[in-house]
């Protein structure tokens, strides 16, 4: 299918006009609170809406707002909602409704709820009507638009709901709020493939691709900010380019990130089978400051029910895909998602499953029992297979995992790996992880930090490693 090529970027005008609004929001909202205010962001659900979070936290700082993860500090509390699980929606509503008693304190404080929950009309209008005291309502085609919501609820002081049904934009530049040691950098947006199990074509619209040029901008700014992994982000990073008129794929685009100046890694997730080229995979094998982890969601190993779920591979090509990626990157280490306990899906479906991730040998799963997503085609599927049944696939699946892990990382014993520091535990273990994206835990100094340091390897347990720096 040849997809037709749209101007999904916001006009200059409008970003514009978004800046001046956060001019007029600095003296409205330092009248309203009487001081320079305070925002707390809380993030729910990918790395994506930590992307999002970070660009609309660049534009609050615009606004004049400072930054504190003390909720009783705040004037403002910005709830970013996932909406891919129903305990993730769950836990961005209980968090909602845990902030009525500090709104209620300080009637001028202000609560945001945004995100891919919200970006569901049907959902954004029963938390209208179930939480009143929400301030402003936004979905995730509306993030450009903070500023302007902002204004228009500090010059009315009445409730904003903007949740667009279109099929999203891009808006370039927004300002950027960066915390931490990794960075998050977008390279497109939606997804055009609708998994019948899957909300995020419905909540993050049709696929559209960021220009390289801004891309690699945005690389470039992070590198001299000092930022030594990149993270491309996408929900298919390897349909990058179809929706731009620049003939560019995702291997080329993350060539042309490769060859930035810097001592840096890159990563990127998410990629789709289905979509993973052979040219890809040897862009990989070539390119030295690409992690050799491959993150490649199987989510079933039944064809049946790989159809069920609109996937469009089977199990045989998936196998292949991963034959070629080892053949051309011996060490490389896979990931994968996968769904236990689809509508429909069957015992012999399940056995499917633990075939293929022996024959794969993860390093690791992100697994999940089926949660049934609204306005999804998987929702009306008859489910006959009961809760308790899926549970016991589910663990059968986990401990086969564990062993299979416990085999990878057996033989990292001795072993050193140059690892990024990302921080300290609060067991007070520094950790970062290896090239193949396997935690590792070690004693140090607050120095080591965002800092590549050698790691031995003295210990290996199912999902980490423990060793000391060389």
């Amino acid at each position: 299918m040849v997809l037709q090529k749209q101007n999904f970027f916001v006009s200059p005008e409008e970003l514009q006009k978004q800046q001046q609004y956060c001019v007029q929001n600095r003296e409205l909202l330092l009248a309203r609170f009487g001081h320079r205010p305070k925002a707390c962001v809380f993030v729910f659900g990918c790395q994506q809406n930590i992307s999002d979070s970070q660009r609309m936290e660049g534009m609050l700082q615009n606004m004049g707002f400072d930054f504190t993860e003390n909720i009783e500090e705040a004037d403002l509390v910005l709830f970013n909602s996932c909406a891919v699980r129903q305990h993730a929606e769950l836990r961005a509503l209980g968090n909602v409704g845990g902030v009525k008693h500090w709104k209620a304190q300080r009637p001028e404080r202000m609560i945001l709820l945004c995100g891919c929950m919200v970006q569901q009309p049907e959902k954004a209008q029963k938390i209208r009507r179930s939480y009143p005291y929400v301030s402003i309502l936004y979905g995730t085609h509306a993030i450009h638009r903070l500023p302007e919501n902002i204004y228009r609820f500090l010059t009315t002081n009445k409730k904003v709901v903007d949740v667009e049904t279109s099929d999203g934009t891009i808006a370039e530049p927004l300002p950027i709020r960066r915390t931490g040691v990794k960075g998050w950098l977008p390279v497109m947006y939606g997804c055009n493939n609708f998994c019948t199990y899957c909300i995020v074509p419905y909540v993050r619209g049709r696929e559209r691709s960021r220009k390289p040029e801004d891309i690699i901008n945005e690389a470039k700014d992070m590198i001299a900010a000092g930022y030594k992994e990149i993270n491309l982000l996408g929900q298919n990073v390897n349909s990058y380019g179809k929706t731009l008129e620049d003939s560019i794929d995702f291997a080329e685009l993350l060539e042309k990130i490769n060859d930035l100046p810097g001592d840096f890694i890159i990563r990127f997730m998410t990629s789709h089978p289905k979509d993973c080229t052979e040219k890809l995979l040897e862009t990989m094998s070539r390119c030295e400051k690409v992690a050799k982890h491959l993150h490649l969601p199987v989510q079933c190993g039944s064809d049946r029910v790989l159809k069920a779920m609109n996937r469009g591979y089977t199990h045989e090509k998936y196998l292949q895909l991963i034959q070629k990626a080892k053949s051309l990157m011996p060490n490389l280490c896979i990931t994968s998602d996968i769904i236990v306990g689809f509508p429909g899906e069957t015992f012999e479906d399940f056995e499917q499953t633990l075939q293929l991730t022996q024959k794969v040998k993860y390093s690791a799963l992100f697994t999940f029992i089926f949660s049934p997503r609204e306005g999804t085609p998987a929702q009306k599927l008859p489910d006959p297979i009961d809760a308790k049944e899926k549970n016991r696939w589910f663990q059968m699946l986990v401990e086969q995992q564990e062993k299979i892990s416990a085999e990878i990382t057996a033989p990292y014993v001795g072993q050193t790996f140059r690892v990024l520091c990302e921080g300290k535990k609060d067991n007070g273990m520094y950790f970062g992880r290896t090239e193949g994206n396997i935690l590792i835990e070690f004693p140090g100094f607050d120095q080591y930090i965002n800092q590549f340091v050698n790691v031995t390897v003295t210990q290996a347990l199912s999902f980490v490693l423990r060793g000391e720096v060389q």
